[in-house]
């Protein structure tokens, strides 16, 4: 079995385990980041982040205090770094396990957000997210920047989740013909979920759109399928005028030092038993957030 793989297969176990031993009476604790603004109290300029774990700043339960998740505040990624630098004023709507789908439409199929593979539980039914909002993140989005007319920056990372749904639904493991319909599925979604920015919310500022690193460079295949992923992003990302933050290359040259592995290079979190799960270290974050930053000033 592949790195990629087994990587692929701890997330949606960490993901499905964190959302099953918690309580749904958890879930209050998230009012602390409920978006209350009227128009009198929305000058700041602001930072809308979308998306997934990666965005969230998830960290799986081998290296995470319980806790933690009782308080979305204890997560910080990429937008973080993003919106210190840029001096905005940050929203981040991610939720960890989103796919393109259930990004658009809260009831449809996600890896662990509002729902999992084979159980109707998610991590947004049990802890809190950085945002409070009732629907799809998608909705969400659009109230947002209907309401806060001086948000300056959108950025988004969604759609490996759609492959690891694909993988765990599949018999052939996402490969042929289900992966390429998955990328093609992708692109399709992301396209929605960008139109509906531009035309619905009325969103005509900078729109940076993240591509995937991939787990271990040195990995044809699995970089290869990562590519074409990234190949989907992007075209949707073209369609409307997105620009696009290049997360493969910014962690390729990351890793060059330790000849493409990411998990030697520190980029994503090792666990204590060996090896690494998928979601960024620190360093890996800051990483990513140079590339949003570098798309977003150009």
């Amino acid at each position: 079995m592949s790195r990629t793989t087994r990587t692929a297969r701890a997330l949606g176990a960490a993901l499905l385990t964190v959302a099953l031993v918690a309580s749904p009476l958890a879930a209050p604790a998230a009012t602390a980041g409920v978006d209350h603004g009227s128009g009198h109290h929305s000058r700041p300029a602001r930072y809308l982040a979308l998306g997934d774990s990666v965005a969230f700043g998830y960290r799986p339960p081998e290296v995470t205090p319980p806790a933690d998740y009782l308080n979305a505040s204890s997560f910080r990624g990429y937008p973080e770094v993003v919106g210190r630098r840029l001096g905005l004023r940050l929203a981040n709507a991610s939720c960890p396990g989103e796919t393109t789908a259930s990004l658009i439409d809260a009831t449809a199929q996600s890896n662990g957000c509002e729902s999992s593979v084979g159980s109707p539980v998610g991590y947004r039914t049990a802890y809190p997210l950085h945002r409070t909002y009732a629907g799809s993140q998608l909705d969400y989005a659009v109230r947002f920047l209907r309401h806060h007319r001086r948000t300056r920056l959108v950025s988004i990372s969604v759609g490996a989740n759609d492959l690891f749904v694909c993988r765990a639904t599949t018999a052939d493991q996402c490969t042929g013909s289900d992966f390429a319909a998955t990328v093609d599925t992708v692109r399709a979604n992301l396209d929605t979920i960008l139109r509906l920015l531009r035309h619905r919310a009325h969103f005509h500022r900078r729109l940076v759109v993240l591509t995937y690193y991939s787990l271990d460079y040195g990995d044809a295949v699995g970089t290869a399928a990562i590519r074409a992923l990234n190949g989907g992003i992007a075209e949707a990302a073209r369609t409307h005028h997105a620009r696009v933050a290049n997360g493969f290359r910014v962690f390729r040259r990351a890793s060059a030092e330790a000849d493409g592995d990411v998990c030697a290079a520190g980029l994503i979190i090792a666990l204590p038993d060996g090896g690494c799960n998928v979601h960024p270290t620190a360093r890996g974050h800051r990483v990513l957030a140079h590339a949003v930053l570098r798309a977003a000033r150009r």
